[in-house]
């Protein structure tokens, strides 16, 4: 399994912006993260300053880690192309369905994502795939 380590995720994000901007050419992958950080412009002056490797984003000073944040959209992309868990996919499209529009939608899961990987954290177990989905489900509701 991949583990890329701090500063290989956020070298991977800094260097796929860069040639985003300069028009190179882009892999698959780097391609989606350029869509995605495309999403977010309150990013791009991060994303820019190579002092951005060693930035610390403390939750306690609330600021959200842009590349945790960025990471997160990732794996989602990642999960919704081959539908795992088994659900997501169907309960994203509600979700879309809902909101009209994909980028609050994506948030919507990255929320419910996030508050997975918080619970798994916290009792020391794997993610629970199944309240994931469900919690993306109850968001596309509304509840």
């Amino acid at each position: 399994m991949f583990n890329p380590t701090r500063d290989q995720v956020r070298s991977f994000f800094i260097e796929t912006w860069r040639k985003h901007r300069d028009r190179e050419v882009l892999t698959p992958m780097e391609t989606l993260a350029a869509d995605l950080m495309t999403l977010h412009p309150e990013y791009h002056p991060l994303l820019e300053d190579p002092a951005a490797l060693e930035r610390e984003f403390a939750p306690e000073d609330g600021q959200i880690n842009p590349f945790l944040h960025l990471s997160l959209h990732l794996a989602i992309e990642e999960q919704l192309a081959i539908d795992q868990p088994r659900g997501l996919r169907a309960a994203f499209e509600s979700c879309l369905a809902r909101r009209g529009d994909r980028h609050a939608a994506l948030h919507d899961v990255l929320e419910c994502l996030g508050e997975t990987m918080f619970v798994a954290q916290r009792n020391n177990t794997p993610p629970d795939g199944a309240a994931y989905v469900e919690c993306v489900a109850r968001r596309a509701t509304g509840s």
